[in-house]
This record gives C-alpha cells, structure tokens and sequence, in this order.
C-alpha cells in the first residue's frame, strides 16, 4: 500500500496534483483547500496518500496532514459517502471545522458542501459523533492568521511558501510568540540548515 508520496510539485487541477517522483509522474486526487499548501509548481511536496481502487482503477488520494487523512478514511466509512464526496467535505470546510460541524450536529454546515442533503450529513453525524472525541484541533484559535504573517514575510524574504511552511510547521505550537518572535524563529531554521 502507498502510505506517503514525497516528491516535486509538477502540475495542479481543481482537485488534483501530479507529482514527479523519479521518473513518474503520479496523479493525486487532494482536497481543493489543500492545493494552495502545496507551494508552487517544482516546490518539493509531500503527502499522506491512501490508494483506492474504482472501477478496476487505482486512485491515490493525498492529504497534507495525518489528520485529514484520518478523517477522509472516517468518511469513506459512513454508508453511501465515497471518496469524492469525502474530498468535497473536506474541500468546502477543512477539517478543524468539519469535527466541529459533526461534534455540534450541524446537519446546516454539513449540508453546504456540493452533494451533501441533509439526510447524508445526519447519516455522517449519527455515524461517526461518537468516533471523534479525541480530535485536537490543527491549529490554536489565532494561530492560522499568525502562521500566515509569518509565511508572507519568508516569502518576501525569497524563500518558496513550501520552504516557509515547513519552518512554521517546525515552531512549537503552545509557545505564545508574537508574529516578530516567530518570524525570528524560522529564520534561524534556515540558519542552522545552511
């Protein structure tokens, strides 16, 4: 089974990437909101993948965290939802608020996705309320708006937005910095790795 695909960006879609690994180029099927996380095409990418076959067909599909990958799996598991329908969940409301959405049986939020009624979203929230107790959310409430300052002023500092992710995704989340702090932080990252 292929777990994790780690290569170069090589062409994006609506809802898709192509990814050069070697030789190959790999096609993966990714929520919509994750394309703009990738980076720019030739940024090096990596995925949390999970192959599927459709119709005698293998489908990889990719998530930029553990998280997503679980829940796109949680969804997979509720009877009548398949993988697209999955991915337009976590396309139309990302995963912190589509646990929440589930967690407060919010059959409206559910509902907004392309494809969902409201007799699919109950079906999810009776189906997976009680599997998702333990979820911590990605990200600390603020804390996506100040990673966001923090990746706009690498890039203009003229390292790629992958580069600049992954120093953030390298900060200690429970330290409360300011954005100076952090964007202090992650350059010393690439001080140290050069």
């Amino acid at each position: 089974m292929i777990v994790g695909v780690s290569g170069v960006l090589g062409a994006v879609g609506p809802d898709w990437v192509h990814i050069r690994v070697g030789g190959v180029s790999l096609q993966v099927f990714v929520p919509a909101a994750a394309i703009g996380e990738l980076g720019s095409i030739g940024d090096s990418v990596s995925l949390h993948t999970q192959l599927r076959i459709q119709n005698e067909q293998p489908v990889l599909y990719g998530f930029v965290s553990q998280s997503s990958l679980e829940l796109f799996g949680l969804l997979n598991g509720v009877s009548g939802i398949g993988p697209r329908l999955s991915l337009a969940l976590l396309s139309s409301l990302g995963v912190d608020r589509l646990y929440e959405a589930i967690s407060a049986e919010d059959v409206g939020a559910l509902s907004d996705a392309p494809g969902v009624g409201r007799r699919t979203a109950g079906r999810i929230i009776l189906e997976l309320k009680g599997k998702l107790a333990d979820h911590q959310p990605e990200s600390a409430p603020g804390q996506m708006g100040d990673d966001a300052d923090v990746i706009a002023a690498l890039t203009a500092l003229g390292y790629s937005p992958s580069e600049a992710r992954q120093a953030v995704s390298n900060l200690e989340r429970d330290q409360d910095l300011s954005v100076d702090d952090r964007i202090r932080l992650a350059l010393q990252q690439f001080g140290a790795g050069g």
